[in-house]
C-alpha cells in the first residue's frame, strides 16, 4: 500500500476525552503511516477499526463516545490497532444504583404547524400508508399465503389504484408452543399489534390453518379491532361488531391447494375494495409514530447514520410526533445511558422493570447479558453490541426519553 501524505491519513475521534479514533480511510492505512497530529502508525489498522491515540495501559479504560468500551489486556502503545483480542469487553452494568433522569439538555421550542397526507382510523391512530395485510396464526400457512399474496398482487391489487401494497405477515409461532405459559402473552401480543399497524387501516384478515394452539380468537380477541360503523346504532347494537374474517385452510370446503387460494383471494378483494375507498387527509405532525431500528452496524453507525437518524427524531418530537426504539440488547448494555436521559425517575424505573425482566427470560435459559461476539460487525470493526447503544449520545440535541412501553404493547404516550 502506497504511504500517504500526513495530510490525506484520517481518523474520526467522538468525543475530546476518547483515547482511540477510527481510521476512515478506503482500505485503511499502513503501518508507519503518519497523521497530521503527529501519531504514526505502528501496525496496519483496517477501515473503519481502532487506533490507540495514546498509551493504553493493561487494565486501562478504552473510552470512545466518552464511554468506556473495554479494557486493555495488555499495555496498548499509541499507533496501535485496537481489536477484540487486546479487549476485555465491559460487564452488563448493573440494574441497581444506575443515574436516573440526571441528564438535562436545554428544552428546544415546539416545531409548530407541521402537517402530512395520512390515513385516520376508527381507533384514533393515523397510518402514512394504505396496506392490506393478511395475518396468519401458524408458521404452517406461510407457504400458501406466500403463493396468494403473488396473486392478489399480480391479479387483484392493478384494480385497486388506492392501495399501496398487500404483504403476508409471516411468524414461526403458533403451533407446538406453551401456549398457556405465563409469557406466552408476549409473542401473542406482538403479532396481535402488528395485524393492529396503523398502515393496515383496520381491514383485519386471518389465514389460518385449523388445529394450531394459537387460535384466530385468542390472537384477535373480541373488541381487539376498533371498527366504525355508520349503519344506525339503534339498528345494530352499541355493541355489535363484525365477526373476524378468517380463511381456515381446513376448513372442509377447500378441497385442493387452489381452493384454498381462491378463498383467500375472495377474502382479500372485499377487504380491497374497502381500502381502496380510503382517502389521505392533512393531519398534524402531531399523529406520527415512528420506529427506528439498528441494522448492519459497522463503526460508522455511530458516526453517520445513527446521529443523522437522531437529528431527524429530535425534529420529529418537537413537532409533537412519537418517536420508538427497542433493541433490547442493546437497551440492555447502554441502559445507564438512557435511564440517566430518562425524562423522569418513573419512567428510568419503566426501564429498568423491562430489563430486569429481560435478565431473568436470559437466566432461564442460562444466559447472561454480556455484550455478545456478533461475525459481520467485528471485521467492520464493531465487535460486539456494547459499542452500539452509545451513538444516539453523538445526537446534536438527544431529547429525553418521555415513556418506556411494556414488552409488545403499542405506545400510548405522545412523546
Amino acid at each position: 500500500m502506497t504511504q500517504l501524505p500526513a495530510s490525506l491519513a484520517r481518523y474520526i475521534r467522538m468525543h475530546e476525552a476518547d483515547n482511540v479514533a477510527i481510521v476512515v480511510n478506503d482500505g485503511g492505512l499502513p503501518a508507519g503511516t503518519v497523521f497530521a497530529c503527529g501519531l504514526r502508525l505502528r501496525d496496519k489498522v483496517p477501515q473503519g477499526h481502532k487506533v490507540a491515540l495514546v498509551d493504553l495501559p493493561q487494565g486501562g479504560i478504552v473510552r470512545r463516545y466518552n464511554v468506556p468500551i473495554g479494557y486493555a489486556l495488555k499495555d496498548i502503545p499509541a499507533g496501535s490497532w485496537v481489536h477484540e483480542r487486546l479487549l476485555e469487553m465491559p460487564s452488563a452494568r448493573g440494574l441497581d444504583d444506575l443515574p436516573m433522569a440526571t441528564v438535562r439538555p436545554e428544552p428546544m421550542p415546539p416545531l409548530e404547524g407541521y402537517t402530512f397526507e395520512g390515513y385516520r382510523n376508527a381507533d384514533g391512530s393515523v397510518g402514512s400508508r394504505n396496506i392490506l395485510a393478511i395475518t396468519t396464526t401458524v408458521q404452517c400457512v406461510a407457504g400458501v399465503v406466500e403463493f396468494a399474496v403473488k396473486r392478489i398482487k399480480d391479479e387483484l391489487l392493478p384494480r385497486f389504484p388506492n392501495v399501496d401494497d398487500v404483504v403476508g405477515l409471516e411468524h414461526s409461532y403458533g403451533c407446538g408452543v406453551a401456549i398457556d405459559a405465563p409469557d406466552a402473552i408476549i409473542p401473542i401480543r406482538t403479532l396481535r399489534n402488528i395485524t393492529l399497524n396503523p398502515n393496515f387501516g383496520g381491514e383485519v384478515m386471518v389465514v389460518s390453518l385449523g388445529c394450531e394452539k394459537l387460535q384466530p380468537e385468542r390472537l384477535l380477541p373480541p373488541g381487539t379491532i376498533q371498527i366504525m360503523d355508520e349503519r344506525n346504532v339503534a339498528d345494530v347494537g352499541v355493541t355489535a361488531e363484525e365477526p373476524l374474517d378468517v380463511v381456515c385452510l381446513q376448513s372442509e370446503h377447500h378441497v385442493g391447494f387452489m381452493s384454498m387460494i381462491d378463498s383467500i383471494m375472495g377474502a382479500a378483494e372485499l377487504h380491497l375494495e374497502r381500502l381502496d375507498a380510503r382517502r389521505r387527509e392533512t393531519v398534524p405532525a402531531s399523529e406520527l409514530v415512528v420506529g427506528v431500528q439498528c441494522g448492519g452496524s459497522d463503526a460508522f453507525s455511530g458516526v453517520t447514520a445513527n446521529p443523522a437518524v437522531g437529528f431527524c427524531t429530535d425534529l420529529l418530537v418537537r413537532a409533537g410526533a412519537t418517536v420508538m426504539f427497542s433493541e433490547t440488547t442493546e437497551v440492555r448494555d447502554g441502559i445507564d445511558q438512557l435511564t440517566a436521559r430518562a425524562s423522569s425517575p418513573e419512567v428510568a424505573q419503566a426501564m429498568i422493570r423491562e430489563m430486569a425482566w429481560y435478565d431473568a427470560y436470559l437466566e432461564k435459559a442460562r444466559l447472561t447479558a454480556a455484550p455478545t461476539p456478533r461475525r459481520a460487525t467485528r471485521r467492520a470493526g464493531c465487535p460486539t453490541s456494547s459499542k452500539k447503544p452509545w451513538a444516539p449520545s453523538s445526537s446534536p440535541a438527544p431529547r429525553p426519553s418521555a415513556a418506556c412501553c411494556r414488552r409488545a404493547k403499542r405506545s400510548g404516550k405522545k412523546a
